[in-house]
């Protein structure tokens, strides 16, 4: 998901969003640690995905406390 579609996302969207990528984080935690997991980059993938979407919650929150 890029950054466009998560803008695009509702407020309700984007915390439900964020708690099924934290939740998908921490399953593939689990599965480096047992070695189940073949491709390790998913978890940089998982961070950066739940990294946009706080960045985009903190700008809509800027946005409405500047207003």
């Amino acid at each position: 998901m890029n950054i466009a579609e998560i803008r695009a996302l509702s407020d309700a969207d984007l915390a439900t969003q964020l708690g099924e990528s934290e939740r998908a984080l921490m399953n593939l935690r689990f599965r480096v640690a047992t070695l189940q997991l073949a491709n390790v980059n998913e978890v940089r993938k998982t961070r950066r995905q739940i990294a946009k979407i706080k960045t985009v919650m903190r700008e809509r929150e800027l946005a409405t406390a500047a207003q």
